[in-house]
């Protein structure tokens, strides 16, 4: 039976963590797996609680928040260490139905060269409205789209595919894309870097796949700790180093002028309403995508 080490990563949230991990106990028909939690660096008392309730798990403790990436990056490095057949990245706000790891594994297994697989997630709160279920990539914008968020799941996305992305909300990823590829770039700190994996896997030859015989249920965005306006920084200076990083000159000028425009519109905007906190980021968001300026933000 082929060894799954099953990454959570935990930022201030242990109740989340608990409740995922409750969850995972009651996997029914696959149990050669191990639980890696890694805490980023916690401002509250989560390594106490994890240590105090979730004893059959190990816990790896940063000593500063190294981001989704980095955070993951640590427990995918240990679990390449043991001799890990597989890496879940699974989010630790998320609850799972209890055969959700045996049909991931099942594509991998069953499907030729498979790097990546993800399954069909709904919105916890919502049970039957979908979240995702397979994943674009528009290359001149470099914006990501869930296929199928928000509809009401009426089977419209049942076939088991190749798709585009599959998000770092869950993911299965085999041995043999790691060792090719290694693991996520530390540069993203946020957003971005699980999709930035999934182009390189995929220009490695491997497929990255869906099914939507896996369930789970996120809670979604419940574990950054970060504001609106960091999370726009995020998600703009990160595009464009994605884009640069990953395609060709055609789509790194388009997606500059996509993205400068779009800042310098929310620029003039912040300006007339007198928003200097907003003003005073997209300015900085400008800078960094014209110095290359990466990581966690310093402002």
């Amino acid at each position: 039976m082929k060894s799954i080490y099953i990454i959570l990563v935990n930022y201030n949230n242990f109740q989340d963590t608990i409740e995922c991990v409750k969850s995972l106990r009651k996997i029914k028909n696959y149990h050669n797996y191990k639980v890696i939690i890694v805490d980023n660096d916690s401002k509250n008392d989560s390594v106490s609680k994890i240590k105090s309730f979730l004893q059959d798990c190990l816990l790896i403790e940063s000593k500063k928040n190294l981001g989704f990436a980095g955070g993951n990056n640590l427990g995918i490095k240990y679990a390449m260490k043991h001799n890990a057949d597989y890496v879940l990245l699974l989010n630790n706000d998320t609850v799972v139905e209890n055969d959700f790891l045996d049909k991931l594994l099942e594509v991998h297994e069953n499907y030729g060269n498979v790097g990546i697989v993800g399954g069909k997630i709904y919105y916890y709160y919502d049970k039957n409205r979908i979240w995702y279920a397979g994943g674009k990539i528009n290359k001149f914008t470099g914006k990501t789209k869930h296929i199928g968020v928000n509809e009401i799941d009426e089977g419209q996305y049942n076939n088991i595919s190749i798709t585009g992305y599959v998000t770092g909300c869950m993911m299965l990823i085999s041995k043999g894309a790691i060792e090719k590829c290694g693991v996520m770039d530390e540069k993203y700190f946020l957003y971005y870097e699980e999709t930035d994996w999934n182009v390189r896997i995929k220009n490695a030859g491997f497929k990255i796949m869906y099914t939507p015989l896996s369930k789970i249920y996120h809670k979604v965005s419940s574990t950054t700790g970060k504001s609106d306006l960091i999370m726009s920084y995020y998600y703009d200076r990160n595009r464009y180093y994605f884009v640069f990083k990953n395609f060709n000159w055609v789509c790194k000028l388009s997606v500059t002028l996509y993205i400068l425009v779009r800042l310098y519109a929310k620029l003039f905007k912040a300006i007339a309403i007198n928003d200097v906190k907003r003003k005073h980021l997209i300015e900085y968001t400008i800078i960094s995508i014209k110095n290359n300026i990466m990581g966690e933000i310093r402002v």
